[in-house]
């Protein structure tokens, strides 16, 4: 399945309009119909990354890599963002993450 094939599945699969997808990763609903058309099958790694974000997904699975994506991608797009933080926010996220590690060892649960 082509790029341009899945980014057209995805944004139809959440019902949203070629502009409502633009305007949520700031390009142009035109660059988004020409993705969706395989008129630009040669995206920035940037734009890839907003686009992923957007749907939930791995730039993995939107680019054919994985064909067998799963509940992972959640997990994927907060890794992601994750990078975007300043270092004090990354630090208290790491924190947090050995928090609810230790918690849930003493639980002995993964929730």
């Amino acid at each position: 399945m082509s790029l341009a094939t899945r980014l057209n599945q995805l944004r139809l699969r959440r019902t949203q309009s070629l502009q409502q997808v633009a305007d949520s990763i700031g390009v142009s609903k035109t660059h988004i119909w020409e993705l969706e058309k395989g008129r630009s099958d040669n995206p920035s790694l940037e734009m890839l990354t907003k686009l992923a974000n957007h749907f939930g997904v791995t730039i993995r699975s939107i680019i054919g890599e994985d064909p067998d994506s799963s509940a992972d991608d959640k997990l994927a797009m907060m890794f992601r963002q994750a990078g975007d933080l300043g270092e004090n926010d990354r630090a208290v996220l790491e924190v947090m993450i050995r928090e609810m590690l230790n918690r849930n060892r003493t639980r002995g649960t993964d929730n």
